[in-house]
C-alpha cells in the first residue's frame, strides 16, 4: 500500500499526453481564439457548479488542464487530474456530485446523470434558463473516474435546450483518454 502510495506521488501528467496537447501548442494568429495551459496541482475543477477553489483539492497529487477560448463566448476544457488514491478521486467525483445538486440560481442550473464510462462517470448539464424554459448558453461536460485518475471535458457556449447529443465530443474524448490514462494512473 505505501509503495502504492509513492508510485501514485512519484507520477506525474506527461507533457503532450493529453489529446488536445498538440492543438494547444500550434501557433495561431486569431486574436479572437486562445490556448492556455497549466500544470498547477492546486488548478480549479473545470466543472465547478459552485465556483469554490478547493472542489476536488483534497489529495491530488498531479493534475493538468488546458484550456481553449474563442470569442464571444465559446470554449472548451481537458484536465486530468492524479489523486494519491482511488478513494480520493472518488470523493472528488462525489463531491462535485454534491456541488451539482446544491448549487445553481434562478437562471443557471446544474443536473448530472451517471453514464457508463471508467469507474464512474457523469455527464453535467449548466443551462441558463428564463422562468422554465431553457434559454441560450450553458456548458455540458464529462467526468470520469478510472483508479486514482479523474478526467474531466467540457464545452461552454451558446447552447439551446439540453440535449444528449450535445456530450457526443466530449464522450468520444473521454473514452480515448480512458484507453490510455492506466499508463500513467494506478489501475
Amino acid at each position: 500500500m505505501i509503495s502504492a502510495l509513492i508510485l501514485a506521488a512519484a507520477v506525474a501528467i506527461p507533457n503532450n499526453f493529453l489529446l488536445y496537447e498538440k492543438a494547444a501548442a500550434k501557433k495561431d494568429d486569431d486574436p479572437e481564439t486562445s490556448w492556455s495551459a497549466s500544470g498547477k496541482k492546486s488548478a480549479r475543477l473545470v466543472v465547478n457548479p459552485c465556483q469554490k477553489s478547493t472542489l476536488g483539492q483534497s489529495g491530488r497529487t498531479a493534475a493538468r488542464t488546458l484550456t481553449y477560448t474563442a470569442v464571444p463566448d465559446y470554449s472548451k476544457s481537458e484536465q486530468v487530474i492524479l489523486y494519491a488514491s482511488a478513494a480520493a478521486a472518488g470523493k472528488a467525483l462525489r463531491d462535485l456530485e454534491a456541488a451539482v445538486r446544491a448549487c445553481g440560481t434562478k437562471g443557471y442550473r446544474y443536473t448530472a446523470t451517471s453514464v457508463s464510462l471508467g469507474d464512474k462517470a457523469l455527464k453535467v448539464t449548466g443551462q441558463v434558463y428564463q422562468g422554465k424554459k431553457a434559454a441560450v448558453g450553458g456548458e455540458r461536460a464529462v467526468v470520469a473516474r478510472r483508479a486514482n485518475a479523474l478526467i474531466v471535458y467540457t464545452v461552454s457556449g451558446e447552447w439551446g435546450k439540453p440535449a444528449a447529443a450535445d456530450f457526443k465530443q466530449q464522450t468520444k474524448d473521454a473514452t480515448r483518454m480512458l484507453a490510455k490514462i492506466c499508463t500513467i494512473a494506478d489501475c
